[in-house]
């Protein structure tokens, strides 16, 4: 009767204070029940409606073989917290297992109402929001560490870097020399290293680094962020604009950082950022493997035994970072990298059109419309072009052959005196494209003059002091070749002064 009397009263609007006093019961006992009333998450008109049965039950305390009920099911309470924690886990599954150990258990209703009450008087309810392997939340501290130059003395700000999971609340700590894109990149590869895997999500400040516009609803990634994302499977989700409530958890994170790891370490000097991060990681293991006071537990065993299991596995090379340009194709089928001043070839039908390239430390891939039309490993040397034979037209493809040996071998094919001919020219001349052109005219000759000529010409040029096409096209022109062979022809005749006699 005073449990309904109290719901009538507090329908009425009246204050825990005014009820203790119309109904004659202490504060002390009037605000437990209220408490407890508010934990089944119905209204007041609700739960009038209950029988005194259903009422009783709400209040583990009301009898004496209900107290042993109620203890039974609030051993598992911490038990279905943790549970709680995994992808999948629901309620009504962890129900349906304490039923089936104690059939004459609470019935659904009354087990979420009890752990309710119970989540609510631990304060934990906000942890049941982050499931594990779910999120990593990364930020960077407002203060700053410093190294010392050995030399001279100067003192260097350097930036640190702060990742945490959520769910278990491991944290991951190292400071790099600024906020740009390429150390940004290489503390979420270390981060991720540290963790041995990777979450679904990656939750990001809008730094420039990670955010080319930022937005409260729909924020721009730059391109190297969304490729990092999509290397290691996970969306970057970057926190909202002036919403700090987004993002409470790292904030908490990085004030812990302040007292555990700036203060430890505060009158050390470091000479170096090596030095530095050796440091940070001696006491971010003991940060780790302290115990939190609400969960009675370190960080790392929560890590190992609810969250570990949950990321994703890494890929087996850690994310390179990704520069990108666009271009335009030149009409050699080449495009540039400046960077380097070295060319890469791309198919021949793309000559003229804008393309984008996409590169990092080992390999250049290009594209067109946002399809990759050709790839390449990356080469440093200066003015190198790097040609994919399949990449050019069939002129280009037959000009790409041409070398001293393709020359020769095509002479040989004429005759010894005209490769002998063919690699002296080639072997004279200070520019090498020059002396193919003209080995080309000498070879094509055939298309014109028998081939015995051809090596009658170039056997005859080559006591020439210089070696040229024209000189074998002027002696073939002239018959310069037949007066010669017939020169033989007379001298391989018997000298017999009858015979010549007859002979001429």
């Amino acid at each position: 009767m005073d449990i309904r009397q109290l719901l009538l009263l507090k329908i009425k609007g009246e204050s825990n204070r005014s009820c203790s006093k119309i109904l004659s019961i202490h504060r002390n006992t009037i605000d437990p029940y209220v408490r407890l009333l508010n934990a089944c998450e119905l209204s007041y008109t609700e739960l009038l409606d209950f029988s005194d049965v259903d009422l009783l039950e709400l209040f583990p305390i009301s009898s004496n073989s209900d107290t042993d009920r109620y203890q039974q099911l609030s051993q598992y309470f911490p038990y279905f917290k943790k549970e709680l924690l995994r992808p999948g886990a629901t309620r009504e599954v962890l129900w349906r297992n304490y039923l089936q150990k104690h059939p004459e258990g609470y019935r659904y209703t009354q087990f979420n109402q009890h752990l309710n009450t119970w989540f609510n008087q631990i304060k934990v309810s906000g942890k049941l929001e982050h499931k594990a392997g779910d999120k990593l939340y990364i930020d960077y501290t407002g203060k700053k560490l410093e190294i010392v130059d050995k030399q001279t003395g100067e003192v260097t700000p350097v930036e640190v870097f702060v990742g945490i999971l959520p769910c278990s609340h491991y944290t991951y700590v190292e400071a790099s020399l600024s906020q740009k894109r390429e150390d940004f990149v290489q503390s979420i590869n270390k981060c991720l290293s540290f963790y041995g895997g990777s979450p679904k999500a990656i939750v990001p400040d809008n730094l420039k680094s990670a955010v080319t516009k930022a937005s409260k609803y729909e924020p721009i990634l730059n391109k190297s962020l969304k490729s990092l994302g999509l290397h290691y499977s996970s969306v970057i989700n970057p926190t909202r604009c002036y919403s700090p409530q987004d993002k409470a958890l790292v904030e908490g994170a990085v004030k812990l950082v302040y007292q555990r790891i700036f203060y430890p370490i505060r009158d050390m000097i470091f000479f170096s950022l090596e030095d530095l991060n050796k440091q940070i990681q001696i006491e971010l293991e003991k940060y780790n493997k302290s115990l939190m006071s609400k969960t009675e537990t370190s960080r790392v065993k929560q890590f190992l035994d609810i969250e570990k299991h949950y990321l994703q596995a890494l890929p087996p090379n850690e994310y390179q970072l990704k520069n990108y340009k666009k271009a335009k194709v030149q009409k050699m089928g080449y495009v540039s990298l400046w960077d380097d001043k070295t060319y890469y070839s791309v198919p021949y039908r793309y000559i003229g059109k804008q393309i984008e390239m996409q590169y990092d430390q080992t390999g250049v891939e290009i594209y067109y419309n946002s399809q990759r039309i050709a790839s390449h490993k990356r080469c440093f040397k200066k003015g190198t072009y790097i040609t994919v034979k399949e990449h050019m037209s069939s002129t280009h493809q037959f000009y790409s052959d041409w070398s001293p040996e393709y020359f020769e071998k095509q002479a040989l094919k004429i005759g010894e005196e005209t490769k002998k001919y063919v690699s002296a020219l080639i072997e004279q001349q200070a520019y090498p494209e020059t002396a193919y052109k003209q080995s080309l005219g000498i070879i094509n000759l055939k298309k014109e003059y028998p081939q015995h000529r051809i090596e009658l010409a170039c056997r005859m040029a080559f006591n020439h002091d210089r070696y040229s096409y024209r000189t074998i096209l002027r002696i073939l022109k002239n018959n310069m070749d037949l007066e010669l062979k017939n020169t033989e022809i007379q001298l391989t005749i018997p000298v017999h002064s009858n015979l010549r006699e007859n002979f001429c």
